[in-house]
């Protein structure tokens, strides 16, 4: 058994490797991963949410650049650990002010500051207030800033806050996964195996929920559970489930009156051991399929949700809520604020789906090993 079992999957990962949109989609995947888990040490900005507003660059264009005085912060935050910033970032101990020049005398820091297109302002601080000496001082708290992708309207980094927002839509789509197959999998082997008025019962129940509009059910448990990060994960979840019970009830029926099954039955197997050890293994193929579909699905929810406002809140950067911020400039002077964020949920979801279909055709049972 083992043995037909190790072939099999070295047989599936054989053709899935020869189809070349599959791994095009499974190297994206794995790409937006690693950003997702090490985002707040390759993003420009690694404050918590990418939030370091600096209102007078808002609405930059892509590749700006523009030079800050690092003046420390009265009350500098304590110091963060490296883990605490892999998984929130940190806070700045300084605040970044856009200038156009500086001079440093002995005892004191000169800068035009920048405010706006032909607006300019002279400012003065001691030496004193950098706590360094004046020698130091222009490799030290001088310093130029390349926005690749631009800023958003509050002048935050738009490519620091799209590397942080990977984060949140895979996290979305990993636990709404989770949620739809723990529920689907359960109510649709249960349909299927044990038949009867179980099944009349649970197939009642998914013909009602599948009759709900998906994005109307999405407002309405969103609504009863509130606004935020988890909430909407959760809502997106228990509205993917349908899908998966009636694959899984599908599949139960067929294999239920196998011989195999029927032998287990007459050693005495109790019938939860029957469902999970020697039913549940047998269609885990179209589950994988089903679960690649949803994942790219929930993604596309939850930019949704966030673009109408009852999905992520602000601050936490998400590539709905970046357009939603950012779409009135599509048709004026900036349109890649809006057209960057969905762009990136284009290329994820298309990667999900080429994936999926690879799964597909890769754990065809009836192809040649």
């Amino acid at each position: 058994m083992s043995i037909q079992s190790y072939s099999f999957s070295q047989a599936a990962w054989k053709r899935l490797r020869k189809n070349k949109a599959a791994v095009a989609g499974l190297f994206i995947i794995a790409c937006a991963i690693l950003v997702s888990l090490t985002c707040y040490l390759i993003a420009p900005d690694t404050t918590p949410n990418a939030d370091r507003q600096i209102v007078e660059i808002q609405s930059c264009k892509p590749g700006f650049q523009q030079q800050f005085l690092k003046l420390p912060k009265e009350n500098n935050t304590a110091h963060t650990s490296f883990f605490k910033k892999i998984i929130a970032g940190e806070k700045d101990t300084v605040v970044y002010i856009p200038v156009n020049s500086y001079s440093i005398n002995n005892d004191s820091v000169t800068i035009e500051k920048y405010v706006d297109e032909g607006v300019r302002e002279i400012q003065h601080y001691p030496v004193r207030q950098f706590g360094k000496d004046s020698l130091l001082l222009a490799n030290d708290i001088i310093i130029k800033k390349t926005f690749w992708l631009g800023t958003d309207k509050f002048g935050r980094d738009i490519l620091s806050r799209l590397l942080i927002g990977t984060r949140v839509s895979l996290s979305v789509g990993l636990i709404a996964v989770l949620i739809s197959l723990t529920i689907g999998v359960l109510l649709g082997s249960m349909a299927g195996y044990f038949g009867g008025k179980t099944d009349t019962i649970i197939m009642w129940f998914i013909n009602v929920i599948w009759s709900i509009p998906t994005l109307l059910l999405v407002f309405a448990i969103t609504l009863a559970l509130g606004k935020g990060f988890w909430q909407v994960f959760i809502a997106i979840g228990l509205t993917m489930w349908v899908s998966v019970a009636r694959l899984i009830r599908g599949q139960v029926l067929s294999l239920r009156e196998l011989e195999y099954i029927e032998a287990a039955k007459a050693l005495g197997y109790s019938n939860t051991r029957i469902i999970i050890r020697h039913i549940l293994p047998n269609v885990l193929g179209p589950v994988m399929v089903i679960a690649a579909s949803n994942f790219a699905t929930a993604i596309v929810i939850e930019a949704g949700l966030s673009f109408l406002g009852v999905g992520v809140q602000a601050p936490q950067p998400s590539w709905g809520l970046m357009i939603k911020e950012n779409y009135n400039f599509i048709i004026t002077h900036n349109p890649f604020l809006a057209i960057a964020p969905g762009i990136a949920i284009m290329i994820l979801v298309l990667a999900f789906n080429l994936l999926g279909n690879g799964l597909r055709d890769a754990l065809d049972v009836k192809g040649k090993f």
